[in-house]
């Protein structure tokens, strides 16, 4: 099985370089150029037991988008070449996070098929440079490239910066389960056996 790759993505509006290893030890070095993103990129990272190495240089000067939106397409393309339809792998991730009053569900279906589905109010549009809206647009990407399904809940909602990181870390510990290697083979009906 394929866990790790490196990967490179330069356009007029980004320019993204890095690393990933699903069963890392630890390794994180995120810098996008926005403090929060980097937080809760990093966050995922960490919960997802992964090693990442992620340096993002995208046009701030006309707004966050591109930058975040940029880095779901990367990643989501570094983890859909770790994860191919033979790798056997559990298939399935579900986790529930608490974050002080917040309490977020996230499940996963590895599943060769992209859907996406979000329900997360917050209250404030930013929190630091992230415009809260571009939460949505990084997993939106992300999912698209994975070929994923995921639904991400917030089931009791709070205080924002607390909505904004269970997501990711729920995201993270979800994804660590979906991707374990599993025993039995490939977790599908379709396929020969």
């Amino acid at each position: 099985m394929k866990h790790s790759n490196s990967f490179a993505r330069k356009t007029r509006e980004t320019n993204i370089t890095g690393s990933i290893d699903l069963y890392g030890t630890g390794e994180i070095t995120v810098e996008t150029g926005i403090g929060f993103f980097d937080h809760l990129i990093h966050s995922f990272a960490f919960f997802s037991g992964m090693d990442l190495e992620l340096s993002v240089k995208g046009d701030l000067q006309v707004d966050d988008h591109h930058t975040v939106e940029d880095t779901g397409i990367v990643l989501g393309q570094a983890l859909n070449s770790c994860c191919d339809k033979n790798t056997p792998v559990h298939r399935y991730g579900f986790y529930v996070l608490p974050m002080d009053e917040v309490l977020t569900r996230v499940t996963i279906d590895l599943s060769g098929r992209s859907y996406f589905d979000y329900k997360a109010d917050f209250t404030r549009e930013k929190i630091g440079g992230l415009a809260l809206e571009n939460i949505k647009e990084f997993f939106l990407a992300l999912v698209r490239e994975v070929d994923m399904t995921l639904h991400i809940d917030i089931l009791k909602p709070g205080n924002d910066h607390h909505q904004a990181e269970s997501v990711f870390k729920c995201f993270g510990k979800a994804l660590q389960q979906a991707v374990s290697q599993s025993q039995s083979g490939i977790q599908s009906t379709k396929y020969d056996v």
